[in-house]
């Protein structure tokens, strides 16, 4: 292991609109199940990211703007005063040890089961199409998925403003910036995706226009509410978790960019897939600042790998997802090419501290 600090890309500091980022080093959002029943986020939380405030930026767990957008139980929500006092102790605590927070919205859609949301109803997404299932519900137990409804029109526009008052509620806690959560399977990804949007209305897959209506109507609202300046969107072209399907998603993904380039946005977060290079295809179409994520399913990122990334041009900044669970000091750990601890998998969704805040830290690391 070297002693001495090394340098590299990764440790260079980056000017994010009006944040001083001390690296480009960003932890990527995790569910982690650490929240109360209503959705309001555990003391504990407020310490787990406070642990990781070395990171250049910190991308919080998914979390719900209203209920119904609830995908699962005990995930965080953003809705009530409650939540936003929870979610503030969290943002003073990561603050106070020197750190920057990003508050990620994320509408399930689809994705939920009856069982697991506080509504108690059947979750509606694009189309009456079911994710595979079995899920996991509330007390660790697994059921069959449902099938969601298909949204009302009525419905899309209450998402569209549920998310503009979760971003003010965010702000109101003391979130430094806002990411919507287009990626993985949830409501933005369900609008762009094959499989999941059959819809024949105005926000169908009829034309490229209106299967890109949601996606664009969502973050052009959003971003007017808040300041586009402080507000960041993920993607995750062609990723196929949770059942999705997209045959070519490259013309979708180009137009979708096309349309929000020029709103000036904070960052575009963009996975990579192994069918589709979208880091490499997109980034010609993205003028701001871009976060890139090279991990998702496959081996987890490394230094090499997000060095690569920086060096290729293709980001300013790597998302790092599994490497910070275990690994609080992720920045220190790289600077000296330390080695990284491995997470317990049987630990990753509990509701305590234990496989939460309890991984050690190199001796002297901040």
């Amino acid at each position: 292991m070297t002693t001495t600090a090394l340098t590299g890309p990764l440790l260079t500091p980056y000017r994010l609109g009006a944040l001083d980022l001390p690296n480009r080093v960003v932890m990527a959002p995790m569910t982690r199940y650490r929240a109360a029943e209503d959705g309001t986020p555990l003391p504990v939380v407020a310490e787990y990211y406070a642990q990781r405030a070395s990171a250049g930026l910190i991308i919080t767990e998914g979390i719900w703007p209203s209920r119904a957008g609830q995908s699962g139980w005990r995930l965080p929500g953003l809705e009530t005063p409650e939540h936003t006092a929870g979610w503030r102790a969290v943002t003073e605590a990561v603050h106070a040890a020197g750190g920057r927070i990003v508050a990620q919205l994320m509408h399930g859609g689809r994705q939920g089961h009856p069982l697991n949301r506080l509504l108690g109803d059947v979750p509606a997404g694009p189309s009456a199409v079911p994710a595979p299932g079995p899920v996991h519900v509330r007390d660790g137990a697994k059921a069959d998925a449902v099938t969601p409804r298909a949204m009302t029109r009525d419905e899309i526009r209450r998402a569209v403003t549920d998310h503009v008052d979760a971003a003010r509620n965010a702000l109101a806690a003391g979130f430094d910036l806002v990411e919507l959560h287009g990626a993985n399977s949830y409501l933005i990804h369900q609008f762009l995706a094959d499989n999941t949007n059959l819809r024949t209305d105005e926000y169908g897959p009829r034309t490229l226009a209106d299967r890109l209506r949601l996606p664009v109507e969502l973050v052009t609202a959003v971003a007017a509410a808040i300041g586009p300046d402080r507000l960041g969107l993920r993607l995750s072209p062609g990723n196929p978790q949770f059942g999705m399907a997209e045959a070519d998603p490259a013309p979708v993904y180009r137009a979708l960019l096309d349309e929000l380039d020029g709103l000036g946005l904070a960052y575009l977060h963009l996975t990579d897939n192994d069918d589709y290079p979208a880091l490499a295809d997109l980034r010609p179409r993205w003028h701001g600042p871009l976060i890139a994520n090279v991990g998702e399913n496959r081996a987890a990122t490394d230094r090499a790998r997000g060095e690569a990334v920086l060096d290729s041009g293709l980001a300013e900044l790597v998302s790092y997802g599994r490497a910070f669970i275990a690994n609080p000091d992720l920045p220190a750990r790289l600077a000296v090419d330390a080695p990284l601890t491995a997470f317990d998998p049987a630990r990753l969704y509990t509701h305590g501290a234990a496989g939460f805040t309890d991984y050690p830290r190199l001796p002297g690391a901040r």
